[in-house]
């Protein structure tokens, strides 16, 4: 890549597009030194209409992915990528992914876990792409 980046953040929602676009996004924040920020966020607008049922189920799925990523963030240091900074967040992954502050480059998986957005280029990925401030890159 031409620029050097020195923040760059990875949408993960474990599908295996997004382990794709973990695995670039190490290999770029390697090659020129950059922060890498991990980003799960639990989609609460996919679940169903009972509040109190989604909350809770809301914070345990928060808590199971964020084991998962602190092993992601484990193993992108082992690599040699020096700061690695992890966000787990609950809402909409659209609105989050699109207003990180301070990152120079999202890289995303083209398609998530829905099956429908696997035909497709994903929701999320396509909000990312014309609503984000910085640059974006779609891994296939």
């Amino acid at each position: 890549m031409t620029k050097n980046y020195t923040k760059i953040a990875v949408a993960i929602d474990f599908s295996e597009q997004s382990l794709k676009a973990y695995e670039r996004a190490v290999s770029i924040a390697q090659e020129g030194g950059a922060t890498l920020q991990l980003v799960n966020v639990v989609d609460t607008k996919s679940f169903g209409a009972i509040t109190a049922y989604d909350l809770k189920y809301a914070e345990k799925l928060k808590e199971e992915n964020l084991i998962k990523i602190e092993k992601m963030k484990n193993e992108a240091q082992a690599q040699g990528v020096t700061n690695v900074v992890v966000t787990v967040e609950t809402g909409s992954p659209k609105v989050v992914l699109t207003q990180l502050p301070e990152v120079e480059l999202i890289v995303c998986g083209a398609t998530g876990l829905n099956q429908i957005e696997k035909m497709v280029i994903g929701s999320v990925a396509e909000r990312i792409v014309r609503l984000a401030k910085c640059d974006v890159l779609l891994v296939r």
